[in-house]
């Protein structure tokens, strides 16, 4: 009997992915464990391998072919013995971005309804799988989830399927005597929509621009950071940081690195290093800032997994987590994120080196940026912007003098930590940066 081999989830955000090279071709031999093809997730590359053994009888999805939705069929095993000319055909494959024509966008009015139209009836009482931020957004626009059909994975409700409804015009059962009487500043107010891609182009002399389509990662950065603006409430905390003392530290600890027969050394601290610790250690002594905030509990972690800021060459960014940094040395940190660079390059992280963690730093000072705030990227409740040291002056003892001094901001979530925790938190770091013996024992 023959086997389908569908698009994976290659992590639990994955809607769709592009299938960028196929490593078999039709009529290999196949063994469990081979693989089969290779997949261009948002952040990463990564490869699909068999499960089962056989003959890829049929590949369905050609290479090159972008968004691919998560569960398609991308090619045909058949078993052992099996007449290959007797597999049956399959779906068509989704057209590639180089060859598909631009599809034509159908009114939104008359687009909703249909989808309405084949919504299943939820019974009462039964739970609706939707998004956080779907249902955010139909809660605002009095939507009733349960006449909306999900086009996320498994046929979950997300944000463009709550959208889609709301422009057809679906809204909840008609309210009760007591919900009418409700004032009616309590509605959200309408927003005006965005300019579209055609109205944006006409704003500029046509040929005096170039047009570079967004990658996944692009998209991926724009969807997380306008969803995170939108629903996280942030605020933002900034202290100076005299770093003499650190760099001190930081220079003898280079100095006793060890070296090879070649005498280089093995790991080499950054300031950035030095950063994480003390931001992974500040949350140990302040454990209530060390949560993620869900609608239903407050998750108080054990130990705080920092996520890092990578830029990418050309253009994104990824953010690979240095898991219990409070238990990691500073060698180890540097080590792990030499590796992480390495990799992050060349888009070999794996997924769970980059989701989730509890919070992360941002680091602009090697570009000469004095401070900056920076967006939290859920699941995190704080993220903290680094900026340059630079010498200034300050005021000692009554006297005027100079030091070298660090800007860092300290973005919060209100709803898990409010004003007085931040700044016990950023004083926390400040400490542990002024007094750098801290991050060695």
């Amino acid at each position: 009997m023959s086997v389908n081999v569908l698009m994976p989830a290659l992590s639990p955000t994955m809607e769709k992915g592009n299938l960028s090279k196929w490593l078999k071709k039709e009529g290999d031999v196949i063994k469990s464990g081979d693989v089969l093809a290779e997949i261009e997730t948002d952040k990463a590359t990564m490869e699909v391998e068999a499960v089962d053994e056989g003959i890829l009888a049929k590949i369905v999805v050609p290479a090159g072919t972008n968004d691919v939705p998560v569960n398609q069929l991308i090619a045909v095993i058949a078993a052992e013995g099996e007449d290959v000319s007797s597999v049956g055909s399959a779906p068509a494959p989704v057209a590639s971005a180089a060859s598909a024509p631009a599809p034509v966008p159908a009114p939104a009015a008359t687009a909703a309804p249909v989808a309405q139209a084949h919504a299943p009836q939820v019974a009462s009482g039964s739970k609706v799988f939707a998004s956080p931020l779907a249902k955010r957004i139909a809660k605002d626009g009095g939507l009733d989830l349960s006449r909306v059909t999900g086009s996320g994975p498994h046929g979950r409700i997300v944000e463009r399927d709550v959208r889609a409804a709301l422009a057809g015009g679906a809204t909840a059962p008609k309210p009760s005597a007591a919900s009418v009487a409700a004032p009616v500043a309590a509605s959200a107010p309408a927003v005006a929509p965005a300019a579209s891609d055609d109205q944006t182009r006409k704003l500029f002399t046509p040929g005096s621009f170039d047009e570079i389509p967004h990658d996944g990662m692009r998209k991926t950065i724009a969807r997380r950071l306008t969803e995170a603006r939108q629903t996280v409430p942030q605020f933002y905390l900034t202290m100076d940081c005299e770093i003499d003392a650190l760099l001190k530290l930081r220079e003898q600890v280079n100095a006793s690195a060890p070296k090879d027969k070649e005498g280089k050394v093995a790991w080499k601290v950054s300031v950035n290093d030095m950063v994480i610790k003390a931001l992974a250690l500040a949350l140990m002594r302040v454990p209530d800032a060390n949560v993620t905030w869900t609608e239903s509990a407050m998750l108080k972690h054990h130990h705080a997994d920092v996520g890092v800021a990578v830029a990418l060459p050309g253009n994104g960014l990824i953010t690979p987590i240095i898991r219990k940094a409070d238990l990691v040395s500073l060698s180890g940190i540097a080590l792990a994120m030499k590796d992480f660079a390495a990799r992050a390059k060349s888009r070999k992280l794996k997924p769970e080196e980059y989701q989730g963690g509890t919070t992360a730093v941002s680091n602009l000072g090697m570009f000469g940026i004095k401070d900056f705030t920076a967006v939290i990227n859920p699941p995190h409740s704080t993220i903290l912007a680094v900026g340059a040291g630079e010498q200034r002056p300050v005021v000692k003892n009554g006297a005027l003098a100079i030091a070298t001094v660090m800007s860092v901001t300290l973005s919060c979530d209100h709803r898990a930590v409010d004003g007085a925790l931040g700044a016990e938190l950023i004083a926390a770091i400040k400490v542990l940066i002024e007094n750098p013996m801290s991050l060695l024992v």
